[in-house]
């Protein structure tokens, strides 16, 4: 039996990142194969959890995107350890210390899982919307030639177009987001302006689509097809927020099959995003 009052938050290194990531993957959770090392670059100062005797027992997210917009994910106890309280002095240590590294008022955002609901709700956070998952088997099919893959010198126009569906900038994760191995990236664009993109990338079982931010429902199924065409005969997997009905059009049209929810809530003031432009969310680890 592990004493919890003598349990002192502490700072995780990369390994400590790479660990909450592996039991994601126990947890079923189905993480990318390269999740962590993007985690990691985008806020070293991110991580916090528990040790026992040297040894990672229990930790989480708490990024900083430019101190404006905080997120908390990848909570996380030893299953072996539960229920004796270690969860609940965790996860109000980060968020405190989350609210201590943002700019006075901004807001936290976090995906919170059914059970876990009524908690976060007592912790000071708002039910937004529901995200579900769903599932796909990717195929060949043809898609628009207004759709290409993303280069370096198309970063600025992401850049700018992600604010609007993210509600805050976040370039140094994009950047490691669009690079990482094992994924494909897609723009549309018309007339040399960008109007919707999508990332597929390798997770632990089959592939997961995330973003999926698009100005229309044409544009979402070309981007949604040019993902499908990258794993075929593979499961594909996408998280939609249901407050977008057309995500929900969108997978149905598909034969996409759900697989299970979590709800996006909020710490203070919900950001202003264009939700009917997101078709599928990033991630629920980091937003």
């Amino acid at each position: 039996m592990i004493s919890v009052e003598n349990l002192e938050l502490k700072k995780l290194n990369q390994d400590g990142v790479n660990t909450l990531v592996d039991w994601a993957k126990n947890e079923g959770w189905n993480p990318g194969k390269n999740d962590s090392t993007v985690f990691w670059k985008t806020d070293p100062d991110g991580f916090y959890g528990f040790y026992n005797d040297k040894e990672l027992i229990a930790g989480g997210a708490v990024v900083s995107y430019n101190q404006e917009f905080g997120f908390m994910g990848l909570f996380i106890v030893r299953p072996d350890l539960r229920e004796q309280g270690i969860g609940k002095k965790l996860w109000y240590l980060r968020r405190d210390l989350l609210i201590k590294r943002l700019d006075k008022n901004a807001s936290i955002g976090m995906d919170g899982v059914v059970a876990m609901q009524p908690f976060y709700e007592k912790g000071g956070f708002n039910i937004a919307f529901r995200d579900e998952r769903y599932e796909c088997i990717g195929k060949k099919m043809d898609v628009s030639p207004n759709i290409s893959p993303i280069k370096t010198e198309d970063l600025e126009k992401l850049f700018e177009y992600d604010i609007a569906c993210f509600g805050y900038k976040r370039q140094e994760f994009l950047k490691s987001w669009f690079s990482m191995p094992q994924s494909n990236t897609f723009k549309y664009s018309e007339n040399n302006e960008v109007l919707g993109y999508a990332v597929i990338r390798k997770v632990d079982k089959g592939y997961k689509i995330g973003p999926l931010f698009a100005n229309n429902n044409q544009i979402a199924e070309e981007l949604y097809k040019s993902c499908l065409n990258t794993a075929s005969g593979d499961s594909v997997y996408l998280d939609i927020p249901t407050i977008n009905t057309k995500a929900v059009d969108l997978v149905n049209k598909y034969d996409a099959k759900y697989v299970f929810e979590c709800a996006r809530m909020y710490y203070g003031q919900a950001p202003k995003v264009a939700i009917d432009k997101i078709y599928g969310i990033t991630t629920f680890e980091l937003g």
